[in-house]
């Protein structure tokens, strides 16, 4: 009797629990089907985060699979080109001309070697022009991977001209070619005008000329600290001025501690570098025998007196006889608009100074007097086109540098099949023909799109 008693309270009990347990099962089921149009939306967003991570894990992935079969085609290109070294076989040109001139320096160039690649020491290359490299040339010898450049006409043309006025040649007078002291080279993007005024600079340099060279003209109209000086009416921008003189005395100190100073007038001060004006001083005099090199060092060590010495120094050079004394200026038309710098005027209103309002640019822009000068225009710091005749500058000082003519065209597109850039299967007359004409002879372009022909 108590067993069955016992036996019907053990069903009961578990009749409760299992009806407890359907309840809160119903109570659950009913919860996810109130809330399932937000758990839906939440598993949709959440397979959506999911293929967005994935697809940029594969993003990620597929880039860093392309740099490194990247890299690993520079690296197997760079062992091919080494090999090939050993094959002179290989530097041919076209119609069977050597591809490489056998003239050792520039100053032993001829118009024969025109259409041919002369080779630098990356090393001597970099200390015979401190001041920086080109960023075409940078360019020209990353992809190529060797550090030579193409002889062109126009080149031999320059040098040439500047070589005359130094050493003349002994022609009649009436067949003597028309000499240039003040050159400036213009002409269309990337035609190689900096290459060419680097070239030049090099060539001076290595004749033993003073050359005052600047490959970024730019800079003296962009950044630092400016103020209007009050004796002169310009503005002085002492930050670029030490920078000036420490880039021309990397190369010239040995030229500079020979030459000695001509002119004995005190140097003008400045306010400096964010220290202010100098008390109860506003000039100084160089000792008497003092050296072009103790002038430069003047300026470079006080900030007062940067950019007078730059000033000063513009006039030293120009009464300098013992040697050829050449400025070489690139980015030569930022010289001829608006500087970055503005001028308050009203409490709401700036005025934009213009580049020849800026002492360093004022003392050397000029082209109007009897020393040699050359400056090179850079289309790529998007100035604006200038007018053609220009303030400052002589009428007949423009010159226009073309882009590679067909016959320089033929000689890059064999150097660059040379330097591996293009497989020899897809190389051909028609094509680099095809290539050159795309590209209008621009050097940039033809080296964009040669890797391209197949």
């Amino acid at each position: 009797m108590f067993r069955s008693i016992f036996r019907a309270a053990a069903a009961g009990s578990e009749c409760h629990h299992q009806l407890h347990r359907l309840n809160a099962a119903a109570s659950l089921l009913s919860s996810l089907n109130y809330s399932s149009k937000n758990s839906k939306s939440a598993v949709t967003k959440a397979n959506k985060k999911t293929k967005s991570k994935d697809a940029k894990a594969d993003d990620a992935s597929s880039a860093a699979s392309d740099d490194f079969d990247s890299r690993l085609d520079e690296g197997a290109r760079a062992r091919a080109l080494a090999f090939d070294e050993n094959d002179p076989s290989l530097d041919v040109g076209p119609d069977g001309r050597s591809l490489f001139t056998s003239s050792p320096s520039l100053s032993e160039l001829t118009r024969k070697d025109a259409c041919t690649y002369i080779k630098f020491n990356m090393d001597k290359l970099k200390a015979v022009l401190p001041e920086g490299l080109p960023v075409g040339m940078e360019k020209e010898f990353e992809e190529s991977m060797r550090s030579a450049l193409l002889v062109r006409q126009s080149f031999l043309d320059l040098r040439d001209n500047f070589r005359r006025i130094v050493d003349p040649p002994s022609w009649p007078s009436d067949k003597a070619p028309k000499v240039r002291k003040q050159v400036v080279l213009d002409g269309p993007v990337s035609c190689g005008k900096s290459i060419a005024l680097s070239m030049l600079v090099n060539w001076a340099r290595d004749e033993g000329w003073l050359v005052f060279y600047a490959p970024k003209g730019r800079e003296w109209t962009h950044g630092g600290f400016y103020y209007k000086n009050p004796q002169t009416g310009l503005w002085d921008t002492p930050v670029q001025a030490e920078k000036i003189l420490k880039d021309f005395r990397m190369w010239n100190e040995g030229h500079l501690k020979k030459l000695l100073c001509q002119i004995d007038d005190p140097i003008p001060l400045g306010e400096g570098a964010g220290v202010g004006w100098m008390k109860e001083v506003d000039s100084m005099t160089m000792p008497v025998g003092a050296t072009l090199d103790d002038l430069v060092k003047t300026g470079i060590d006080h900030t007062h007196a940067a950019v007078g010495v730059v000033v000063r120094l513009r006039k030293e050079l120009s009464l300098v006889k013992d040697m050829p004394v050449l400025f070489a200026i690139d980015q030569y038309n930022n010289w001829f608009t608006f500087s970055e710098y503005e001028e308050p005027v009203t409490f709401h209103s700036c005025r934009q100074i213009h580049a020849r309002e800026l002492s360093t640019v004022n003392a050397y822009r000029s082209m109007m007097h009897d020393d040699m000068m050359v400056g090179a225009f850079s289309h790529s710091t998007a100035v604006g086109k200038l007018r053609k005749e220009l303030p400052d500058v002589p009428a007949d000082a423009r010159v226009n540098f073309p882009r590679y003519s067909l016959d320089e065209a033929a000689a890059v597109c064999h150097y660059y099949l040379r330097q591996r850039l293009v497989h020899r299967e897809a190389f051909s007359e028609e094509s680099w023909k095809k290539v050159y004409y795309l590209a209008n002879g621009n050097g940039s372009e033809m080296r964009w799109l040669i890797p391209l022909m197949r």
